[in-house]
């Protein structure tokens, strides 16, 4: 989806997109998280044609054959994030350093324990590739005090 801009010249949902988003198959929608589920061979090769179709028809894909390489391509890295049991949610934190966009990747699986589990009670199980250095306060975004 960026692979002809400039980064660092986003702005607003571009950049927001750019920075922690997810792209749709099918509707080239945004999420900033995703959901490990069980997926047959059918639903992939599904996904493999749909997301084809997508590069070939929005996003210039030179011919079919390449944009279908292209997509068992994307989805043979997104199986490759599916290493964690099913339900587990994967973010992601994209930057742009030194020419190259690089990627890192964090799971969320609900919490088991004392606690009874609430909407977005999650366990953070760490970063896969590099911490992005960036620390989020979801509690002093919303101007609550910690309980």
């Amino acid at each position: 989806m960026f692979w002809d801009s400039d980064p660092a010249a986003l702005e607003g949902k571009m950049r927001t997109a750019f920075r922690s988003g997810f792209l749709g198959i099918s509707t080239l929608g945004w999420s900033t998280l995703v959901q490990i589920v069980e997926a047959s061979q059918s639903d992939r090769r599904v996904a493999i044609e749909a997301l084809a179709g997508q590069l070939l028809s929005q996003f210039g894909a030179p011919t079919i054959d390449a944009a279908a390489a292209a997509a068992e391509e994307e989805i043979t890295f997104a199986e490759s994030l599916c290493t964690q049991p099913h339900d587990t949610l994967i973010a992601v934190h994209r930057t742009f350093e030194d020419g190259a966009v690089r990627e890192s990747f964090r799971t969320l699986r609900l919490r088991t324990g004392s606690k009874p589990a609430r909407a977005f009670s999650f366990l953070d199980v760490g970063w896969r590739g590099r911490n992005p250095g960036e620390q989020i306060d979801l509690i002093a975004m919303t101007g609550r005090e910690r309980k």
